[in-house]
């Protein structure tokens, strides 16, 4: 089965096709899933997209560190209270979501 883009090209296939009328009135259920499987997930084979995304989370956590320094070098920060906050929230959020990224993913533990 190739990769069909959205439901109504399904639908198009489906009615076009007998065998995969057949497929999906005997059991439509393994119909979805071998169809799902038929599609290829970037994530998968492109280990680029990962790269660039810890790269650049990587960077965005890296230069606040240095920002933070840098202020607290020029005396616009003497205490913790006057950190910027929006320095806090991105520097926050990059940590987290490259947690997210690093961690392993309890969907490829499932049973398959």
């Amino acid at each position: 089965m190739e990769k069909i883009p959205n439901v109504y090209d399904l639908k198009r296939e489906i009615i076009a096709d007998p065998e995969l009328q057949d497929s999906f009135k005997n059991d439509p259920i393994k119909a979805i899933q071998d169809y799902s499987k038929s599609i290829p997930n970037p994530l998968n084979w492109d280990k680029w997209i990962y790269r660039i995304v810890v790269l650049s989370l990587g960077i965005i956590i890296i230069s606040i560190v240095i920002g933070v320094i840098m202020l607290i070098g020029s005396g616009k920060i003497t205490e913790d209270k006057t950190v910027p906050t929006i320095l806090t929230a991105i520097g926050s959020a990059a940590i987290g979501a490259l947690a997210g990224l690093l961690a392993p993913s309890p969907i490829s533990n499932a049973t398959t």
